[in-house]
């Protein structure tokens, strides 16, 4: 049997569900590393400064929760990212 695969809002490429971590929409409208895995609405991001940026830039977080209100501050996700891996 084979890993999930998922798309990574970032870069848009592909891989196994274990190489990306899964982000989510949290209370006052922001988004957060999901490390409980809390089930609803989520998205995948490569654990990169790069995917992150260009997620950001493109507003790629708002297209992948289908909202237009929400607070995406990425130095907090750049070091939730970068210091576990993007999981507890």
């Amino acid at each position: 049997m084979s890993a999930p695969i998922r798309t990574c809002v970032g870069c848009g490429a592909t891989a196994p569900r274990g190489a990306l971590v899964r982000v989510r929409v949290g209370d006052g409208a922001r988004v957060m590393v999901d490390t409980t895995w809390s089930g609803g609405r989520g998205a995948w991001l490569h654990p990169a400064g790069a995917c992150l940026e260009r997620a950001v830039r493109r507003r790629a977080f708002a297209r992948a929760f289908r909202r237009a209100d929400l607070a995406c501050d990425g130095d907090e996700l750049r070091a939730r990212l970068t210091s576990s891996g993007g999981r507890d």
